[in-house]
Order: structure tokens, then sequence, then C-alpha cells
């Protein structure tokens, strides 16, 4: 009985927590916050031409940690 409820709590959380787009999201995030900006510098880059590429990143971050349901595959994998 306790193991069916540990194994239902990790499923629980494997269906709200996905570590691989967490971890995309973040690298772009970081990307736009400090890499874009020192790469764009040394290239000579306009500012309103870093501006929207720090945007862009941005966005795609948020659209990677956007929390979707599960797919089929998906729940096969963590039964």
């Amino acid at each position: 009985m306790a193991q069916e409820l540990i194994a239902s709590n990790y499923v629980a959380t494997a269906e709200q927590i996905n570590t691989g787009a967490l971890m995309l999201g973040a690298g772009l995030a970081l990307t736009s916050m400090i890499l874009l900006p020192a790469l764009a510098m040394r290239l000579g880059l306009s500012a309103s031409l870093t501006g929207a590429l720090r945007i862009a990143l941005m966005k795609a971050s948020s659209r990677a940690v956007a929390v979707r349901a599960p797919d089929q595959n998906q729940q096969r994998l963590l039964r």
C-alpha cells in the first residue's frame, strides 16, 4: 500500500517537472542575459538588434518551460 502511494507520488511529480525543458529554458535565459550582450558588444551590433535578440531568446525560454500535458508516449514511459 505504501509503495503504491510512493510510486503514484513519483509519477505525479515527474508529470509536473520536465527537467529537460527546465534546463533548456535556463540555458536560453542565461544566454539572453549574459552571453548575448557580451557577444553583441564584441561584434559591434546595435543596441536595438541586441534587444530584439534578447527578447526572442526570452520568449523561447518561456515557451520551453511552459507546462504541457504529457502525451501518450511519456505516460507509457512513466509507468
